[in-house]
């Protein structure tokens, strides 16, 4: 397992290589000149070009990666352009909020679409399996940014039970319970819907197998043979994609915090990609896709523990 491990985290360099040099492309060929932003409207010319130096902006694009990969490696990702602070203290103060809001998303998504796709998969071909499944398709197809307006429509505006946006504090006082309930729904529906659905295929999959008809035959209840005997591995293929999702909810959050007013890394880089300031939204990225890529080997050394028949060779 340890070779397995290594040769993943192996493979991962030119993908993070790749990210980051498609992200610095990205940015530096965005319109938009952040030395004039920050120097601002009534700017002379001769000032723009100093913070140009300053910042290293006049260098060649090539020279500029390079100094941005020699720091990545050194553990340096810049300082941001607007705040004059540290990159890395930019992310690491708003990093809690996103893993915060993506792990209560991802919580919320699995209860519910475990329950959801058992409930239906127990009932197929009736009116509840049809209508559990509507709906978790419109929970695939719904924009997180409407959906999150309509949250705040109804539960904020007009029956008034929850805030309609900020974060109220720690998730362990009711205040931040009552402010991160409804980021959660709104980012963690459309996994949710997929987990559901997922669940249920899944599920009516091993209920076909031979070794649940031979529990049947034995005249085991049939719950006993739904949760003892056939969820467990029916639940296989839902904690891939449930480890999958926990990077894509980090990596969605953008437009619900922004929807929210959420002070996460979403937030963050949006304010970023608004004032030109490269250094924060490169080493946002770059972290975001580091974690993505740490989730996916995570999941796949839990898998091989969760099921043995896996080797990791």
């Amino acid at each position: 397992m340890h070779a397995y491990a290594l040769r993943k985290l192996m493979l991962a360099v030119p993908v993070l290589l790749g990210v980051s040099v498609l992200v610095f492309l990205i940015v530096h060929l965005t319109p938009g000149d952040p030395a004039r932003l920050l120097a601002g409207p009534e700017a002379y010319e001769e000032d723009i070009q100093a913070i140009r130096v300053r910042l290293g902006l006049d260098q060649p694009l090539p020279v500029q990666y390079g100094r941005f990969l020699k720091g990545v490696v050194e553990g340096d990702l810049g300082t941001s352009f607007r705040s004059g602070r540290p990159v890395a203290e930019e992310i690491w103060t708003r990093f809690p909020y996103t893993v915060e809001l993506a792990s209560v998303s991802l919580v919320l998504a699995i209860a519910a679409g475990v329950l959801v796709g058992v409930f239906s998969a127990a009932r197929q071909n009736s009116a509840w399996d049809a209508g559990t499944m509507g709906a978790a398709l419109m929970g695939i197809s719904v924009p997180t940014f409407w959906l999150g307006l309509l949250l705040m429509l109804l539960f904020s505006y007009y029956l008034g039970w929850l805030p309609a946006s900020g974060r109220g504090g720690p998730l362990w006082t009711p205040a931040g319970l009552e402010s991160i309930l409804m980021p959660a729904i709104a980012l963690g529906s459309p996994s949710g819907a997929v987990i559901a659905r997922l669940t249920r295929s899944s599920l009516l999959e091993v209920l076909s197998q031979d070794y649940v008809r031979t529990a049947r035959a034995k005249g085991l209840p049939e719950r006993v043979v739904l949760y003892r005997h056939a969820l467990k591995n029916a639940l296989i293929p839902v904690v891939t994609v449930a480890g999958l999702r926990l990077g894509a909810l980090l990596g969605g959050a953008v437009i619900t915090e922004q929807v929210f007013a959420w002070p996460g890394v979403g937030t963050l880089v949006v304010n970023a990609i608004n004032a030109r300031d490269y250094p924060v939204v490169q080493g946002t990225v770059l972290l975001m896709a580091t974690v993505f890529v740490l989730l996916n080997l995570t999941v796949d050394l839990v898998y091989g523990l969760i099921d043995p028949r896996i080797r990791f060779d």
